[in-house]
């Protein structure tokens, strides 16, 4: 390393050439180093077990296991009635089981993750000296962040770093079962040793600087809304703190990723990893730059959290209203930016798919569509939320306000879902889908040819198995087909694949999504659910559905099997595995087997929240709910959405 000889008698992974290879010499003898373990030798008959006690003490105990069978038993028993409180209304024994290996995966998940990026950049003083281009390089932007705490990471085995989006995810379970330290978590991310003196959140540990979805605002005011479920109060300072630190990160985006000023927005990456037909992490081998339909969505309905923790806080301190009418204006002129009034080139809806793509923006001032029916193109369903009329009546303020904004900027409002009609209940919507876009579009979400598996939603069309996205530019060809489990190539990079597979994280925004288009329009609108099954439902019956078919990835279907194993029989039938379940990375498009990552039970882990709503989502308590909130809509949910 460095140009150094290297070679050390001892490394760290020692233990697997001492315990399988039987090489003695490669464990210090001097009994020191930065690593050690306890080896055990049994031999067993076939068939037979055996098990190990062991017990870690700073103190030497005459009888170390005298009390230990009480102990152990007394442990157990505590953990069984915290999930029977927990999953009282769940009455399926094997979802209650799921969702307790979802929760314990969760937690286990948890480490010390220690970087001090200053100190990384000048290298060890006790190690050969780094290339000077470190100094230069990756995360040299990122010097002043200095992380030693212990945080929720995606998986502790294979990705033992924080991500800061899948975070976001992490808190919505780990906020049912220890909202302490979700809450933590969240204020971590806008920490002064994290966030960046200009506003971006740290990513991840390979690229600090990479841009992740804006998903902090919704996970705060989930964990808000949680905590005043149970209690009847929600903790008014930790939702300030959060509130302070997230008006500088949407500022940052505002001011960075909105480059021509026109209310849309780059955001690259994105998490996204190979969704995309060029690497948006990347300059674009035709020059210019992309407007994007995933960047622009999560710009509104950063917009949307961001005023509905306003409004809450309003009723604390009415100067938030102001602060309430800012991000409401900031959502209209980004979801008017996205179809401006007549057919234009630039613009990230197409009338005739009826679907959102991103635009390609060629330097002469050119730009094309790049049809790729994919996630980026669904996203906008997820910018939704409604207001009761008790709201708009209980800030007058803001009302007036948004008022002569609307007079004087009608033309914003044309092709987007009409702010000031009245839906179920007086309710009145924020949305960018107007009644025709979002049958357009769920025409194609909801088609089992395109986006609707047996499992969830797919990330890519199926559509494009038989009719892949080509497009061609300086010689060269850039292709987008349906890949429903592995990527067939390291395109980008990327280990991950967002070409087909199904991922909880964004499936989980859909639900939600089509749960608040639900509340403003009632049981008078109805779609094919398939499309073309000529079967119609409601859209709290298809965010039902959606739910049903996620949630049925880990649980075992009428032959017994789980779709999460596939074909691997193994788990499948012996009776010590059967039971255990693995919280994949992502799921095979076609038959939900899982894929990627085996442990990251990160934010496949949702399926624990998913798993609750399953016995939680009822067409008439949403319809006839009698709680009626100054704010959040979502509490007119039932329990088990309340939070969402």
């Amino acid at each position: 390393m460095f140009g150094s000889a290297g070679g050390s008698a001892h490394p760290k992974d020692a233990f697997h050439d001492y315990v399988v290879h039987g090489d003695r010499e490669r464990v210090s003898k001097e009994r020191r180093g930065t690593k050690a373990a306890a080896h055990y030798e049994c031999e067993l008959a076939p068939g037979a077990t055996v098990e190990l006690r062991l017990r870690l003490s700073l103190e030497a105990h005459a009888v170390p296991f005298l009390d230990y069978d009480a102990l152990f038993a007394t442990r157990v028993q505590e953990c069984d009635d915290f999930y029977a409180e927990l999953q009282a209304e769940m009455a399926d024994e094997d979802a209650r089981r799921i969702q307790r290996q979802a929760f314990a995966g969760m937690i286990w998940s948890k480490q010390t993750f220690h970087y001090d990026v200053r100190e990384w950049l000048a290298g060890d003083e006790t190690q050969p000296k780094p290339p000077e281009a470190r100094k230069h390089g990756r995360n040299a932007e990122w010097d002043h962040l200095t992380n030693e705490d212990v945080i929720s990471m995606p998986d502790k085995w294979e990705y033992p770093w924080y991500a800061a989006w899948d975070l976001a995810f992490h808190t919505n379970v780990l906020g049912m079962v220890d909202l302490d330290f979700a809450k933590h978590q969240l204020e971590l991310m806008f920490d002064a040793l994290y966030i960046h003196p200009s506003g971006q959140v740290p990513a991840y540990e390979w690229n600090f600087g990479d841009v992740n979805p804006p998903v902090h605002a919704w996970a705060t005011l989930n964990l808000y809304n949680l905590e005043k479920e149970r209690t009847g109060q929600g903790d008014v300072e930790f939702l300030k703190r959060v509130f302070d630190k997230l008006m500088f990160n949407f500022s940052w985006w505002v001011n960075r990723k909105d480059p021509d000023g026109r209310n849309v927005f780059e955001g690259g990456f994105l998490g996204l990893d190979n969704i995309g037909v060029f690497d948006r992490s990347a300059q674009l081998p035709t020059g210019g730059h992309l407007e994007q339909a995933d960047g622009t969505a999560w710009m509104a309905f950063f917009s949307q959290n961001m005023l509905e923790i306003s409004l809450e806080l309003a009723q604390f301190d009415p100067a938030y209203q102001r602060l309430a009418t800012k991000f409401c204006e900031h959502f209209l002129w980004i979801a008017g930016a996205m179809d401006r009034i007549g057919n234009n080139a630039d613009e990230l809806w197409d009338e005739e798919d009826g679907f959102f793509y991103d635009v390609l923006m060629f330097p002469d001032g050119n730009a094309c569509r790049l049809k790729v029916r994919s996630l980026v193109g669904l996203l906008p369903l997820c910018a939704v939320t409604v207001f009761y009329p008790q709201t708009l009546l209980a800030f007058p303020d803001f009302l007036n306000n948004i008022r002569r904004f609307l007079e004087r900027n009608a033309h914003l409002t044309i092709n987007i879902a009409p702010p000031s009609s009245k839906g179920q209940g007086g309710r009145h919507i924020l949305a960018i889908l107007n009644e025709g876009k979002l049958r357009r579009v769920l025409g194609h979400m909801l088609d089992e040819k395109e986006f609707l598996s047996d499992h969830g939603i797919r990330s890519v069309s199926r559509h494009h198995l038989e009719h892949p996205y080509i497009f061609r530019t300086g010689g060269q060809e850039y292709r987008v087909d349906y890949q429903p489990a592995e990527s067939s190539t390291g395109l980008f990079g990327g280990n991950s694949n967002w070409r087909g597979p199904i991922w909880f994280p964004v499936n989980m925004l859909l639900v939600r999504g089509l749960l608040y288009y639900y509340l403003f329009y009632g049981d008078n609108f109805k779609v094919e659910c398939p499309t073309g099954s000529g079967k119609l439902m409601n859209l709290c019956e298809v965010a039902q559905e959606l739910n049903r078919r996620l949630c049925s990835i880990f649980l075992r279907d009428k032959d017994g099997r789980r779709p999460v194993y596939g074909a691997a029989e193994k788990f499948q039938r012996d009776p010590h595995w059967r039971n255990y379940v693995l919280f994949y990375e992502y799921f095979h498009g076609d038959n939900g087997a899982g894929v990627g990552a085996g442990h990251q039970t990160g934010w496949s882990g949702l399926v624990a929240r998913m798993l609750q709503l399953s016995v939680g989502i009822d067409a008439e308590k949403l319809l006839n709910a009698q709680r009626k909130p100054v704010l959040v809509p979502d509490q007119s949910l039932p329990k088990a959405m309340a939070s969402d």
